[in-house]
């Protein structure tokens, strides 16, 4: 059990909990686990009713931060930070910094910045280099506190990025963190990146997802996908690979879980394909619906690809899932994702948005010779090696250690 004396850390997250990001209460277990103590502060309201089972073992408080949404709640919030001295000569010293950020993000800063102060917190993590980092940043500067911040794929890559806004961040952070060697590079490569930027793989939890030797098929091929209804899933792609699995005469089914904004043209696509019978949606399901289809299914699929906006996955965190269970699994060639997949060796890997490598990859696996079980077992050897969240909640302690470590040199 975590003593009063150990450090608290303030996690910042635009919301909490979000039924998408299963890899942030993993971390966030992990490191409880390892007797860190933690506090969460969610700056947007969660009127989601779906929550995955694993939410009831977090420990950490979480504080929500409204946005002011009144004049008044704006002034009360200000006369709140007037009252407390240090947090006052703070936001005078840093005004011209506050003022040129959204006002939003400038007073739930100011807000988490007391919190910092009343609570004894000393370091604070956000996840996503958008939002959650822009107030982790203020409000550390404000406190006089280090902060630090993963990146993951969106935040990084999608044309809407800032990339004056995340250099400074990236500047400011004492560390950042983000989960795939592809990315680090190319922070590093875009960037310059003057702060600490290390690789830090999401964890799995592996006790949750026991490796499954599987038998030999049978009759029809039971393709899985999961993930939201986007454009960077490829989920498009692979109703027309479907399509042509089909049409060579393959009895296959797909079933895809999630939900998303592609939702409708996307049931509108398989509808109106020749595969349409062979084609589920089940909606978005928790993660123990989900590991009982990859436990059902006979391939699992991931058919990534770069969205036309520039957005893409870093590294799924259902395909590290998938692999970490012993289903043979099909991928494309998109950021981190090669990290993971070596073509014929752990999975099959195939050129993103191309089809006819997709049909060609689906062909493979079916195949007799496919050598199903090494394939599998080097696929959960991988992810036990790398993919601990063990292993990750060490990583994050050790760089919190060293910028805890770093900022008393500072002061003294």
């Amino acid at each position: 059990m975590p003593s009063e004396s150990t450090p608290l850390i303030g996690y910042v997250l635009k919301m909490y909990p979000r039924f998408s990001e299963t890899f942030v209460v993993t971390e966030i277990l992990a490191r409880e686990a390892r007797g860190e103590r933690l506090e969460i502060f969610a700056l947007r309201p969660n009127d989601d009713t779906r929550f995955h089972a694993e939410l009831a073992r977090v420990q950490a408080p979480v504080r929500a931060v409204p946005v002011p949404r009144r004049l008044s709640s704006a002034w009360e919030g200000l006369r709140g930070a007037a009252r407390e001295p240090e947090l006052s000569a703070a936001v005078a010293r840093h005004l011209p910094e506050l003022l040129s950020a959204d006002a939003d993000d400038a007073l739930q800063a100011i807000e988490v910045a007391r919190q910092v102060h009343r609570r004894g917190i000393t370091h604070l993590h956000a996840h996503f280099a958008s939002t959650a980092t822009t107030v982790a940043r203020l409000a550390a500067l404000l406190a006089g506190i280090p902060y630090s911040f993963t990146a993951h794929a969106k935040d990084i890559f999608h044309s809407s990025v800032d990339p004056v806004d995340l250099e400074q961040k990236l500047s400011d952070a004492a560390f950042a963190v983000t989960v795939s060697d592809f990315n680090l590079h190319h922070l590093q490569r875009t960037y310059r990146a003057t702060a600490a930027v290390a690789r830090v793989y999401n964890g799995l939890d592996l006790d949750r997802f026991p490796f499954v030797p599987r038998p030999a098929r049978g009759g029809t091929l039971r393709l899985l996908a999961v993930g939201r209804l986007v454009e960077k899933k490829g989920f498009a792609l692979l109703i027309d690979a479907v399509e042509r699995l089909c049409g060579d005469g393959i009895d296959v089914t797909l079933d895809i879980v999630g939900d998303g904004e592609l939702s409708a043209p996307l049931r509108s696509r398989a509808e109106a394909s020749a595969a349409s019978a062979a084609i589920r949606f089940l909606g978005p399901l928790p993660q123990g619906d989900v590991a009982t289809h990859l436990r059902e299914a006979d391939v699992f699929v991931a058919p990534c690809l770069v969205g036309s906006d520039g957005n893409a996955d870093g590294l799924p965190t259902v395909l590290l899932e998938a692999m970490a269970t012993g289903i043979p699994c099909v991928s494309t060639a998109v950021t981190g994702i090669p990290e993971i997949i070596v073509d014929g060796r752990t999975g099959i890997l195939c050129e993103p948005g191309d089809v006819d490598s997709l049909v060609d990859g689906l062909r493979r696996v079916t195949r007799a010779d496919y050598p199903v079980r090494e394939t599998t077992r080097q696929a959960r050897a991988l992810i036990e090696q790398r993919f601990d969240c063990r292993r990750q909640a060490q990583q994050l302690a050790e760089l919190t250690a060293a910028a805890a470590a770093a900022q008393y040199r500072e002061v003294a």
